[in-house]
Protein backbone atom coordinates (compact mmCIF):
# COMPACT_ATOMS: atom_id res chain seq x y z
CA UNK A 1 0.00 0.00 0.00
CA UNK A 2 1.32 3.57 -1.08
CA UNK A 3 0.13 6.85 0.62
CA UNK A 4 -0.23 10.14 -0.96
CA UNK A 5 -0.54 13.37 0.27
CA UNK A 6 -1.55 16.64 -1.86
CA UNK A 7 -0.60 19.98 -0.66
CA UNK A 8 -3.75 22.06 -2.45
CA UNK A 9 -3.37 25.41 -3.94
CA UNK A 10 -5.63 27.28 -6.13
CA UNK A 11 -2.67 27.43 -9.10
CA UNK A 12 -0.84 24.33 -8.23
CA UNK A 13 -0.36 21.57 -5.95
CA UNK A 14 2.38 19.46 -4.55
CA UNK A 15 2.37 15.65 -4.23
CA UNK A 16 3.83 12.92 -2.02
CA UNK A 17 3.85 9.33 -1.84
CA UNK A 18 5.47 7.44 0.97
CA UNK A 19 5.58 3.45 1.19
CA UNK A 20 4.26 1.54 4.28
CA UNK A 21 7.75 2.42 5.92
CA UNK A 22 7.26 6.44 5.68
CA UNK A 23 10.35 6.28 2.61
CA UNK A 24 9.32 8.50 -0.21
CA UNK A 25 8.52 7.37 -3.28
CA UNK A 26 8.01 10.49 -5.34
CA UNK A 27 7.08 13.92 -5.27
CA UNK A 28 6.42 16.21 -7.45
CA UNK A 29 4.42 19.75 -8.50
CA UNK A 30 1.56 19.90 -10.84
CA UNK A 31 -0.50 22.71 -12.60
CA UNK A 32 -4.17 23.20 -11.70
CA UNK A 33 -4.79 22.44 -15.52
CA UNK A 34 -6.25 19.35 -17.50
CA UNK A 35 -3.18 18.76 -18.74
CA UNK A 36 -1.38 18.57 -15.30
CA UNK A 37 -4.26 16.64 -13.54
CA UNK A 38 -4.10 14.07 -16.02
CA UNK A 39 -0.43 13.96 -15.73
CA UNK A 40 -0.53 13.66 -12.22
CA UNK A 41 -3.19 10.84 -11.98
CA UNK A 42 -0.58 8.91 -14.94
CA UNK A 43 2.24 9.17 -12.74
CA UNK A 44 0.01 7.75 -9.77
CA UNK A 45 -0.99 5.24 -12.26
CA UNK A 46 2.55 4.09 -12.89
CA UNK A 47 3.15 3.43 -9.47
CA UNK A 48 0.57 1.31 -8.52
CA UNK A 49 -3.23 0.50 -9.40
CA UNK A 50 -5.35 3.40 -8.21
CA UNK A 51 -6.80 1.04 -5.33
CA UNK A 52 -3.73 0.67 -3.59
CA UNK A 53 -2.62 4.54 -3.74
CA UNK A 54 -4.85 6.19 -0.82
CA UNK A 55 -4.90 9.58 -0.96
CA UNK A 56 -4.62 12.73 2.09
CA UNK A 57 -5.57 16.10 1.19
CA UNK A 58 -6.82 19.05 3.41
CA UNK A 59 -10.40 19.06 1.93
CA UNK A 60 -13.49 17.41 1.44
CA UNK A 61 -14.78 18.54 -2.15
CA UNK A 62 -13.40 20.33 -4.95
CA UNK A 63 -12.23 19.53 -8.34
CA UNK A 64 -8.89 17.95 -7.53
CA UNK A 65 -10.46 15.70 -4.93
CA UNK A 66 -13.66 14.45 -7.52
CA UNK A 67 -11.07 13.80 -10.03
CA UNK A 68 -9.05 11.46 -7.38
CA UNK A 69 -11.97 9.80 -6.66
CA UNK A 70 -13.28 9.24 -10.28
CA UNK A 71 -9.70 7.51 -10.81
CA UNK A 72 -10.02 5.05 -7.86
CA UNK A 73 -8.17 6.22 -5.32
CA UNK A 74 -9.08 6.56 -1.44
CA UNK A 75 -9.18 9.74 -0.64
CA UNK A 76 -8.82 11.02 2.93
CA UNK A 77 -9.76 14.84 4.19
CA UNK A 78 -7.94 15.65 7.03
CA UNK A 79 -9.15 18.38 9.28
CA UNK A 80 -6.34 21.96 9.15
CA UNK A 81 -6.76 22.12 12.96
CA UNK A 82 -6.26 18.34 13.45
CA UNK A 83 -2.92 18.60 10.59
CA UNK A 84 -1.62 21.73 12.76
CA UNK A 85 -1.53 19.92 15.78
CA UNK A 86 0.21 16.96 14.73
CA UNK A 87 2.80 18.78 12.90
CA UNK A 88 5.65 18.78 15.88
CA UNK A 89 6.16 14.95 15.56
CA UNK A 90 7.81 15.63 12.39
CA UNK A 91 10.48 18.66 14.21
CA UNK A 92 9.76 21.48 16.85
CA UNK A 93 11.44 23.73 14.46
CA UNK A 94 7.80 24.60 12.81
CA UNK A 95 9.63 25.07 9.32
CA UNK A 96 7.01 25.37 6.49
CA UNK A 97 6.98 24.41 2.77
CA UNK A 98 4.22 22.85 0.33
CA UNK A 99 6.32 20.32 -0.66
CA UNK A 100 6.86 19.54 3.35
CA UNK A 101 3.09 19.81 4.09
CA UNK A 102 2.55 17.07 1.24
CA UNK A 103 5.25 14.74 2.57
CA UNK A 104 3.79 15.36 6.11
CA UNK A 105 0.02 14.61 4.77
CA UNK A 106 1.36 11.28 2.92
CA UNK A 107 2.72 10.22 6.14
CA UNK A 108 -0.06 11.24 8.84
CA UNK A 109 -1.92 8.80 6.44
CA UNK A 110 0.02 6.26 6.85
CA UNK A 111 0.22 6.42 10.34
CA UNK A 112 -3.21 7.83 11.08
CA UNK A 113 -5.06 6.29 8.41
CA UNK A 114 -7.64 4.56 10.64
CA UNK A 115 -8.38 7.76 12.55
CA UNK A 116 -9.48 9.49 9.36
CA UNK A 117 -12.95 9.15 7.11
CA UNK A 118 -12.59 7.24 3.81
CA UNK A 119 -14.40 10.09 1.89
CA UNK A 120 -17.85 8.31 -0.56
CA UNK A 121 -18.59 10.31 -3.91
CA UNK A 122 -21.46 11.92 -3.44
CA UNK A 123 -25.02 10.36 -5.47
CA UNK A 124 -25.49 12.45 -8.81
CA UNK A 125 -28.79 13.40 -7.28
CA UNK A 126 -28.01 14.65 -3.62
CA UNK A 127 -24.81 16.60 -5.52
CA UNK A 128 -27.33 18.69 -7.77
CA UNK A 129 -29.57 19.44 -4.80
CA UNK A 130 -26.69 20.42 -2.64
CA UNK A 131 -25.41 23.04 -6.08
CA UNK A 132 -28.84 24.44 -5.81
CA UNK A 133 -29.72 24.54 -2.44
CA UNK A 134 -26.03 26.24 -1.49
CA UNK A 135 -26.59 29.01 -4.62
CA UNK A 136 -29.73 29.95 -3.28
CA UNK A 137 -28.72 30.54 0.20
CA UNK A 138 -25.50 32.75 -1.69
CA UNK A 139 -28.77 34.32 -3.45
CA UNK A 140 -30.97 34.74 -0.42
CA UNK A 141 -28.02 36.89 1.71
CA UNK A 142 -27.74 38.64 -1.37
CA UNK A 143 -31.73 39.84 -1.68
CA UNK A 144 -31.28 40.60 2.75
CA UNK A 145 -28.49 42.49 1.91
CA UNK A 146 -29.53 44.70 -0.93
CA UNK A 147 -32.20 45.00 0.92
CA UNK A 148 -30.57 46.48 4.12
CA UNK A 149 -28.53 48.76 1.65
CA UNK A 150 -31.86 49.88 0.40
CA UNK A 151 -33.11 50.40 3.71
CA UNK A 152 -30.16 52.47 5.44
CA UNK A 153 -30.87 54.63 1.82
CA UNK A 154 -34.37 55.34 2.58
CA UNK A 155 -33.61 56.12 6.28
CA UNK A 156 -31.41 58.69 5.19
CA UNK A 157 -33.13 60.73 2.53
CA UNK A 158 -36.85 59.10 2.09
CA UNK A 159 -37.58 58.07 5.47
CA UNK A 160 -41.57 57.98 4.75
CA UNK A 161 -41.13 54.73 2.44
CA UNK A 162 -38.78 52.81 4.52
CA UNK A 163 -41.60 51.89 7.30
CA UNK A 164 -44.43 52.00 4.96
CA UNK A 165 -44.52 48.26 4.35
CA UNK A 166 -43.63 45.18 6.35
CA UNK A 167 -40.44 44.34 4.42
CA UNK A 168 -38.62 46.56 1.58
CA UNK A 169 -37.88 43.54 -0.66
CA UNK A 170 -41.74 42.67 -1.12
CA UNK A 171 -43.42 42.84 -4.50
CA UNK A 172 -45.09 46.19 -3.41
CA UNK A 173 -42.61 47.78 -1.74
CA UNK A 174 -40.55 47.61 -4.84
CA UNK A 175 -43.47 48.76 -7.08
CA UNK A 176 -44.21 52.11 -4.60
CA UNK A 177 -40.45 52.99 -4.87
CA UNK A 178 -40.59 52.39 -8.93
CA UNK A 179 -43.41 54.26 -8.74
CA UNK A 180 -42.57 56.78 -6.10
CA UNK A 181 -38.43 56.82 -5.74
CA UNK A 182 -38.33 60.80 -4.19
CA UNK A 183 -40.21 62.60 -1.81
CA UNK A 184 -40.95 65.28 -4.58
CA UNK A 185 -42.78 62.05 -6.26
CA UNK A 186 -44.71 61.42 -3.70
CA UNK A 187 -45.91 65.13 -2.64
CA UNK A 188 -49.38 64.82 -4.39
CA UNK A 189 -49.68 61.32 -3.38
CA UNK A 190 -53.14 61.10 -1.44
CA UNK A 191 -55.79 58.13 0.12
CA UNK A 192 -57.35 57.59 -3.34
CA UNK A 193 -54.41 57.30 -5.39
CA UNK A 194 -53.06 55.02 -2.67
CA UNK A 195 -55.92 53.23 -2.75
CA UNK A 196 -55.80 52.80 -6.57
CA UNK A 197 -52.32 52.02 -6.48
CA UNK A 198 -52.72 49.17 -3.64
CA UNK A 199 -55.24 47.74 -5.72
CA UNK A 200 -53.54 47.47 -8.59
CA UNK A 201 -50.62 45.63 -7.17
CA UNK A 202 -52.99 43.51 -5.40
CA UNK A 203 -51.88 44.55 -1.88
CA UNK A 204 -52.86 41.93 1.23
CA UNK A 205 -51.79 43.97 4.27
CA UNK A 206 -54.12 45.00 7.02
CA UNK A 207 -53.66 48.61 6.78
CA UNK A 208 -56.05 50.73 4.90
CA UNK A 209 -54.85 53.36 2.03
CA UNK A 210 -55.23 56.27 4.44
CA UNK A 211 -53.32 54.48 7.24
CA UNK A 212 -50.35 54.39 4.60
CA UNK A 213 -50.90 58.21 3.41
CA UNK A 214 -50.76 59.48 7.03
CA UNK A 215 -47.50 57.21 7.82
CA UNK A 216 -46.03 58.89 4.98
CA UNK A 217 -46.51 62.70 6.37
CA UNK A 218 -45.88 61.49 9.60
CA UNK A 219 -42.02 60.68 8.62
CA UNK A 220 -39.74 62.47 9.91
CA UNK A 221 -37.39 65.28 7.18
CA UNK A 222 -33.95 64.90 5.84
CA UNK A 223 -31.53 67.53 7.25
CA UNK A 224 -29.59 67.12 4.17
CA UNK A 225 -31.99 65.84 1.10
CA UNK A 226 -30.39 64.92 -1.72
CA UNK A 227 -30.83 65.97 -5.33
CA UNK A 228 -34.66 64.31 -6.46
CA UNK A 229 -32.76 63.42 -9.45
CA UNK A 230 -29.90 61.56 -8.03
CA UNK A 231 -32.10 59.95 -5.42
CA UNK A 232 -34.34 58.52 -8.20
CA UNK A 233 -30.96 57.36 -9.77
CA UNK A 234 -30.05 55.47 -6.53
CA UNK A 235 -33.51 53.91 -5.53
CA UNK A 236 -34.18 52.86 -8.76
CA UNK A 237 -30.30 51.31 -9.08
CA UNK A 238 -31.35 49.37 -5.70
CA UNK A 239 -34.99 47.79 -6.62
CA UNK A 240 -33.71 47.02 -9.78
CA UNK A 241 -30.86 44.56 -8.10
CA UNK A 242 -33.58 43.40 -5.55
CA UNK A 243 -36.11 42.90 -8.87
CA UNK A 244 -33.16 40.36 -10.27
CA UNK A 245 -32.17 38.88 -6.88
CA UNK A 246 -36.07 37.86 -6.73
CA UNK A 247 -36.26 36.35 -10.27
CA UNK A 248 -33.04 34.72 -9.76
CA UNK A 249 -34.41 33.23 -6.08
CA UNK A 250 -37.58 32.26 -7.95
CA UNK A 251 -35.90 30.34 -10.50
CA UNK A 252 -33.65 28.62 -8.42
CA UNK A 253 -36.44 27.42 -6.42
CA UNK A 254 -38.42 26.34 -9.13
CA UNK A 255 -35.24 24.02 -10.51
CA UNK A 256 -35.20 22.94 -6.65
CA UNK A 257 -38.75 21.61 -6.40
CA UNK A 258 -38.15 19.81 -9.91
CA UNK A 259 -35.41 18.16 -8.92
CA UNK A 260 -36.34 17.12 -5.62
CA UNK A 261 -39.91 15.68 -7.14
CA UNK A 262 -37.61 12.62 -8.43
CA UNK A 263 -35.82 12.35 -5.23
CA UNK A 264 -36.93 8.91 -3.74
CA UNK A 265 -34.99 10.19 -0.29
CA UNK A 266 -37.13 13.46 -0.22
CA UNK A 267 -40.29 11.16 -0.13
CA UNK A 268 -39.57 9.80 3.21
CA UNK A 269 -39.13 13.21 4.51
CA UNK A 270 -41.86 15.12 2.95
CA UNK A 271 -44.60 14.38 5.81
CA UNK A 272 -42.60 15.69 8.42
CA UNK A 273 -43.98 18.62 10.04
CA UNK A 274 -44.05 22.14 9.25
CA UNK A 275 -41.08 20.79 6.64
CA UNK A 276 -41.32 23.21 3.53
CA UNK A 277 -39.83 22.25 0.12
CA UNK A 278 -36.80 24.23 0.43
CA UNK A 279 -35.60 22.83 3.76
CA UNK A 280 -36.20 19.71 2.70
CA UNK A 281 -33.97 20.16 0.16
CA UNK A 282 -31.63 21.41 2.30
CA UNK A 283 -31.83 18.33 4.70
CA UNK A 284 -31.70 16.26 1.60
CA UNK A 285 -28.75 17.50 0.50
CA UNK A 286 -26.79 18.29 3.61
CA UNK A 287 -27.98 15.72 5.97
CA UNK A 288 -28.19 13.18 3.03
CA UNK A 289 -24.43 11.95 2.89
CA UNK A 290 -23.87 12.13 6.15
CA UNK A 291 -26.81 9.74 7.08
CA UNK A 292 -25.29 7.36 3.69
CA UNK A 293 -21.96 6.91 5.49
CA UNK A 294 -22.47 7.52 9.42
CA UNK A 295 -22.75 4.20 10.96
CA UNK A 296 -24.54 5.47 13.94
CA UNK A 297 -27.43 8.32 14.54
CA UNK A 298 -24.37 9.60 17.39
CA UNK A 299 -22.43 10.05 14.82
CA UNK A 300 -24.90 12.03 12.37
CA UNK A 301 -25.51 14.16 15.49
CA UNK A 302 -21.69 14.99 16.54
CA UNK A 303 -21.44 15.93 12.87
CA UNK A 304 -24.09 17.88 11.95
CA UNK A 305 -23.13 19.81 15.60
CA UNK A 306 -26.28 18.57 17.45
CA UNK A 307 -24.49 17.12 20.20
CA UNK A 308 -22.38 19.25 22.56
CA UNK A 309 -18.65 18.37 23.12
CA UNK A 310 -17.53 17.10 26.58
CA UNK A 311 -14.34 18.12 28.28
CA UNK A 312 -13.51 16.12 31.32
CA UNK A 313 -10.19 15.67 33.33
CA UNK A 314 -10.02 14.49 37.22
CA UNK A 315 -12.45 16.39 38.80
CA UNK A 316 -12.89 18.95 36.16
CA UNK A 317 -15.92 18.14 33.46
CA UNK A 318 -17.55 21.02 30.61
CA UNK A 319 -20.05 20.25 28.30
CA UNK A 320 -19.60 23.20 25.53
CA UNK A 321 -21.26 23.99 21.96
CA UNK A 322 -20.06 22.36 19.10
CA UNK A 323 -18.10 24.54 16.49
CA UNK A 324 -16.42 22.11 14.20
CA UNK A 325 -18.99 20.35 12.64
CA UNK A 326 -20.99 21.28 9.64
CA UNK A 327 -22.85 24.04 9.81
CA UNK A 328 -25.18 24.14 6.58
CA UNK A 329 -26.29 20.56 7.64
CA UNK A 330 -26.75 22.16 10.97
CA UNK A 331 -28.62 24.80 9.91
CA UNK A 332 -31.00 23.12 7.93
CA UNK A 333 -31.41 20.28 10.96
CA UNK A 334 -32.18 23.52 13.25
CA UNK A 335 -34.38 25.31 11.07
CA UNK A 336 -36.79 22.48 10.63
CA UNK A 337 -37.13 21.61 14.68
CA UNK A 338 -37.58 24.90 15.20
CA UNK A 339 -40.66 25.44 12.92
CA UNK A 340 -41.89 21.53 13.72
CA UNK A 341 -42.44 22.50 17.26
CA UNK A 342 -45.62 24.63 15.84
CA UNK A 343 -47.15 22.17 14.26
CA UNK A 344 -46.43 18.76 16.60
CA UNK A 345 -46.82 18.13 20.33
CA UNK A 346 -44.27 15.67 20.65
CA UNK A 347 -42.08 18.03 19.64
CA UNK A 348 -43.50 21.11 21.90
CA UNK A 349 -43.09 18.94 24.81
CA UNK A 350 -39.77 17.93 23.88
CA UNK A 351 -38.83 21.95 23.58
CA UNK A 352 -41.18 22.84 26.58
CA UNK A 353 -38.97 20.29 28.63
CA UNK A 354 -35.31 21.42 27.68
CA UNK A 355 -36.39 24.96 28.27
CA UNK A 356 -37.88 24.16 32.18
CA UNK A 357 -34.62 22.69 32.48
CA UNK A 358 -32.49 26.07 32.07
CA UNK A 359 -31.32 25.50 28.50
CA UNK A 360 -31.83 28.93 26.39
CA UNK A 361 -33.59 28.98 22.96
CA UNK A 362 -30.91 27.64 21.02
CA UNK A 363 -29.31 25.11 23.18
CA UNK A 364 -33.39 23.28 23.59
CA UNK A 365 -33.42 23.56 19.58
CA UNK A 366 -29.85 21.65 19.43
CA UNK A 367 -32.02 19.04 21.95
CA UNK A 368 -34.95 18.67 19.60
CA UNK A 369 -32.73 18.27 16.05
CA UNK A 370 -31.34 15.35 18.55
CA UNK A 371 -34.34 13.82 18.84
CA UNK A 372 -35.62 14.42 15.56
CA UNK A 373 -32.50 13.07 13.92
CA UNK A 374 -33.33 9.59 15.44
CA UNK A 375 -36.87 9.62 13.46
CA UNK A 376 -34.95 10.89 10.39
CA UNK A 377 -32.36 8.30 10.71
CA UNK A 378 -35.29 5.25 11.26
CA UNK A 379 -37.01 6.42 8.11
CA UNK A 380 -34.01 7.28 5.99
CA UNK A 381 -32.74 3.69 6.54
CA UNK A 382 -35.92 1.63 6.76
CA UNK A 383 -37.15 2.87 3.31
CA UNK A 384 -40.19 4.01 5.45
CA UNK A 385 -42.13 7.43 5.13
CA UNK A 386 -42.63 9.26 8.85
CA UNK A 387 -45.90 9.11 9.74
CA UNK A 388 -47.05 10.64 13.17
CA UNK A 389 -49.44 7.58 13.98
CA UNK A 390 -46.23 5.17 13.86
CA UNK A 391 -43.96 7.68 15.77
CA UNK A 392 -44.38 5.61 19.05
CA UNK A 393 -43.82 8.75 21.60
CA UNK A 394 -46.57 10.96 19.83
CA UNK A 395 -49.56 9.07 19.79
CA UNK A 396 -50.66 9.61 23.64
CA UNK A 397 -49.67 13.49 22.49
CA UNK A 398 -51.71 13.25 19.81
CA UNK A 399 -54.80 12.15 21.32
CA UNK A 400 -54.29 14.60 24.27
CA UNK A 401 -54.31 17.06 21.82
CA UNK A 402 -57.65 15.58 19.97
CA UNK A 403 -55.74 15.15 16.70
CA UNK A 404 -56.58 11.91 16.04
Amino acid sequence: MLYAGVDWASRSHELAVVDSNGQVVTNFGFAHSEQGVLGMLGRLAALAPPEEIRVAIERPNGLLVERLLAAGHGVYPVHPNAFAAARPRWGASRAKSDPGDAYRLADYLRTDGHRLRLLQPAEPYLAELRALCRLRDIHQKACMAASNQLGSLLELYWPGARYLFAHLHSPVALAFLTRYPTPESAAHLGEGRMAIFLKREGYSGRRSASELVERLREAPQPISPLDPEILAVLVEAQVGLLRTLRGTLADLEAALKVRLAGCEKARLLASLPRVGEVNLAQIVAEVGPILERAESVELVSAEVGASPVTRASGGYRNVSFRHACNTKARKALTTFADNSRRASPWAAEVYRRARERGCRHPHAIRILTRAWLRVIWACWHSGRPYDPAHHGVTRPLILAEGLT
